[in-house]
């Protein structure tokens, strides 16, 4: 039932929208805005338009609040935010912040493990690299 309200309120929401924008400006903004051919007479054409664009307002007032009683009868109630999971509640996790290179850790904050037992040097830090100095000219 709500499915076909919902259609027929559609079409009535396109119709009322058609019905205004057909409707001669009073104002004549711009320059627009009717001439003196057309569909009607001038008298004519806006009556008939005025009296459609009232029941078209009056048809879409009751479509909407029709809807709106189905909507309140069909019992899932409440707003789409009261159905979402909360989230855990629990201690809440440090960020992990990665140690500074050299300090002896690994990046979750414990210590690196020793050299092997198996006798091997672990490896030497390299030297920094030697930068060739360029002869300045004069």
């Amino acid at each position: 039932m709500s499915t076909i309200l919902l259609i027929i309120h559609l079409m009535v929401a396109m119709a009322l929208v058609a019905l205004v924008l057909l409707q001669r400006s009073e104002g004549g903004a711009l320059g627009m805005g009717g001439g003196g051919g057309g569909l009607m007479s001038g008298r004519g054409a806006g009556n008939a338009l005025t009296r459609a664009t009232a029941v078209a307002a009056a048809l879409f007032f009751a479509t909407s609040l029709a809807l709106v009683v189905i909507a309140s009868r069909s019992g899932s109630g409440g707003s789409i935010l009261d159905r979402v999971a909360p989230a855990p509640v629990g201690q809440p996790q440090a960020p992990v912040v990665p140690a500074p290179l050299g300090s002896g850790l690994d990046l979750t904050g414990k210590p690196k493990e020793s050299a092997p037992a198996t006798g091997e040097k672990a490896p030497a830090t390299p030297a920094a690299p030697a930068v060739p100095s360029v002869p300045r000219a004069q």
